[in-house]
């Protein structure tokens, strides 16, 4: 069954059979060589209780590059879908699914293969929205990230203490904002004036440039008694930093590692040898945190999330690339740019990709 043929959309286009994607057909750090742009693969067809997705905005996450080396899942073989989070309309969907969502009603979903002009998602796992907007998308996989994280392992109290790394960034915006709503003291790092100022704005307290800066020197200065808590995103030399920045009692909370992601190992080296003592020394504590982990907790995250957004107290700062060398990230193509900007460590906030729909209307 043709879309082509058999289907139109809400805007009165016909659905094409054809579409492009992004796919994984090699397994490696470098996304460039991992991943190619399909120009015509088939439109999917959603089943009872799915929805057919007509992306418009997609999210760009440190992940993606561990995802295209394989290492999430092991025996997932290329090639395979790629991209974790999209906003879009509703353009098709199952009589099941009939049941909540309508054509041309505005979703946000997180599933593997975003990185498509269309995607079928089951309709359980759409998040339905008051609009297509790009904001939404910040709150899908950074926003809650950064909710979970600190409301589960974090126990934030007024008063102390949190460093923030790469807190310019897509969840180090959120973790900002949620610490310093939890009357929190906030510590952030970042690679720019540039971002220590949108930092400030949203509400940080202190901000260190590493660049310019020595982060071990100031914060043991400024913090003889160590932080609280850490919010770590960066791996590497800056979570040595981290630990021995800790106070007595201190947590510092994995996100990720982004410094080690474009290595064949994925790992940047730590003096790992002195965890132990570092960890008894100060009855301390370092947890990962794996957002796939805390699912039965993401819908009340996300409400509570969209919510305080709709209610003007939280900032979901987008970068389109606008600033980038070629300008805006438009179209799946633009991925592997964008892909490069983050890694760059180029953006303010989330980055997102549009992909432009033009209609032309047959009714």
């Amino acid at each position: 069954m043709s879309y082509s043929r058999h289907f139109v959309d809400f805007q009165g286009s016909s659905i094409p059979s054809s579409m492009k994607k992004l796919v994984v057909t090699k397994l490696s750090q470098n996304f460039r060589e991992a991943v190619t742009l399909q120009q015509d693969s088939p439109v999917p067809l959603p089943g009872d209780g799915d929805l057919l997705v007509r992306n418009r905005f997609v999210g760009i996450n440190a992940s993606d590059i561990n995802y295209s080396a394989g290492r999430y899942d092991a025996s997932v073989k290329p090639p395979f879908d790629i991209g974790f989070e999209g906003v879009g309309e509703v353009v098709g969907l199952g009589l099941s699914a009939s049941a909540d969502f309508t054509v041309g009603q505005a979703v946000a979903y997180v599933k593997a293969g975003s990185f498509a002009e269309y995607t079928v998602v089951p309709a359980r796992q759409a998040v339905p929205l008051p609009s297509v907007k790009p904001e939404f998308l910040t709150l899908m996989v950074s926003g809650a990230t950064a909710y979970l994280s600190l409301k589960e392992l974090g126990d934030l109290s007024e008063g102390q203490k949190v460093l923030v790394t790469a807190a310019a960034g897509g969840t180090g915006q959120f973790a900002v904002q949620l610490a310093k709503k939890a009357k929190c003291h906030v510590i952030g790092t970042c690679s720019s004036d540039g971002k220590g100022g949108f930092l400030k704005s949203i509400g940080c307290d202190h901000t260190i440039n590493y660049k310019t800066e020595n982060v071990g020197s100031v914060l043991r200065k400024d913090y003889p008694e160590g932080v609280d808590v850490v919010y770590e995103s960066v791996g590497g030399k800056m979570f040595d930093l981290a630990l021995d920045a800790l106070a007595i009692k201190g947590r510092l909370i994995v996100i990720g590692f982004i410094a080690g992601y474009q290595n064949p190992t994925g790992l940047q080296p730590i003096k790992a040898e002195l965890l132990p003592a570092k960890l008894l020394k100060k009855s301390a504590s370092v947890r990962g945190f794996f957002l796939s982990h805390y699912l039965s907790d993401y819908k009340m995250a996300l409400q509570h999330l969209l919510k305080m957004y709709e209610r003007g107290d939280l900032v979901c700062e987008v970068d389109f690339g606008d600033m980038s060398p070629e300008g805006k990230f438009t179209g799946l193509e633009s991925v592997f740019r964008a892909v490069d900007y983050m890694y760059m460590g180029k953006n303010i906030g989330k980055i997102v990709v549009e992909l432009p729909h033009s209609v032309s209307s047959k009714l």
